[in-house]
């Protein structure tokens, strides 16, 4: 029972953005979305971690092809291809963080090493996993996941190694934070995976596995926390 209460606390932490950071809208109103369908929404209420301006919101956004980005961080490079077809306004707006230099020198924050949830955050330039880029927008989830075979009741999916996906604070509160699977992971499919990490960007992620996660005095094991073996983006690049 135990085990079963620590599934549920970590897989509703670990992916979470505990407030979707925001910054000043264009235009007349500061919290009016963008005009296009993936509605670009100012929180002006929560200052963003590092001012950015909304993405561009086409009314034919792209939604096709793929678009390759590279992670170079301090323990190698992680290679990842981003999925227009699968989540083009999730896509649009990464594309547009990487372009505006958003991720570089930032930290991933979280490393959980949990059986059924084997994931490591990044995307937050304010390292405590709360910053964003100062806007929200909606969902574009997966619906052809196959069930998690940990899970009896079937309401969690498999999020398979190589799975790029977005962190989120609830429904439609996609911001700047994402999550990199380097083990199958077990999670309600309430999270937009909008690519994936190349073999290369995968042997990086393994070495930041094995390092663990940061032990505590009240913890000298932990499964949850900042990776021991400090993970930072020190440049994201689209390389076309």
């Amino acid at each position: 029972m135990v085990r079963g209460v620590l599934a549920a606390v970590l897989v509703a932490g670990v992916l979470g953005v505990a407030s979707p950071a925001a910054a000043a809208g264009g235009g007349g109103d500061p919290t009016a979305p963008t005009d296009g369908p993936c509605a670009y929404t100012p929180t002006p209420d929560d200052p963003a971690a590092r001012p950015v301006p909304l993405p561009r919101d086409p009314r034919r956004t792209p939604s096709r092809g793929h678009v390759p980005v590279l992670l170079r961080t301090n323990l190698g490079p992680i290679p990842l291809v981003l999925d227009r077809a699968a989540a083009p306004c999730t896509v649009q707006s990464f594309v547009h963080l990487v372009r505006h230099r958003f991720y570089d020198r930032t930290i991933c924050h979280r490393l959980t090493a949990y059986p059924t949830l084997l994931v490591l955050q990044c995307g937050d330039p304010s390292g405590t996993g709360e910053g964003g880029p100062g806007y929200r927008y909606r969902d574009e989830l997966p619906t052809d996941l196959p069930p998690a075979p940990t899970d009896p009741t079937g309401a969690r999916r498999v999020y398979a190694r190589g799975v790029l996906a977005m962190a989120n604070a609830g429904p439609d509160t996609n911001g700047s934070q994402f999550f990199l699977v380097y083990g199958n992971s077990a999670l309600r499919p309430n999270y937009s995976i909008f690519g994936g990490v190349t073999p290369a960007g995968l042997r990086t992620l393994d070495r930041v596995a094995a390092g663990g996660v940061t032990p505590t005095e009240d913890d000298p094991a932990p499964l949850d926390g900042p990776p021991a073996l400090r993970t930072e983006i020190r440049k994201a690049r689209v390389w076309f």
